[in-house]
């Protein structure tokens, strides 16, 4: 068995601690740009859905306004 002293330990534990920092910044570094494009994802998403929603809602506002108008010249006409 080949003998260590205690500078060799050093540089062994300094160079797996470093190891073992970097390797924590790489995958909290991905997570973190995984999540967010996850959010811009989902943001995409639900400006989409609620713009349709807003289209389907005025479209049937509209059609509901055009029928109160109607009946209402037609109440307006009786005698």
């Amino acid at each position: 068995m080949i003998p260590v002293d205690g500078a060799q330990i050093w540089t062994i534990i300094g160079v797996l601690s470093a190891g073992l920092f970097g390797l924590l910044t790489l995958i909290s570094t991905m997570f973190v740009r995984v999540v967010q494009a996850e959010i811009g994802g989902l943001r995409t998403e639900l400006r989409t859905e609620v713009g349709g929603l807003r289209a389907e809602m005025s479209a049937k506002l509209d059609g509901i306004d055009r029928d109160v108008q109607f009946l209402m010249r037609r109440e307006a006409d009786r005698p």
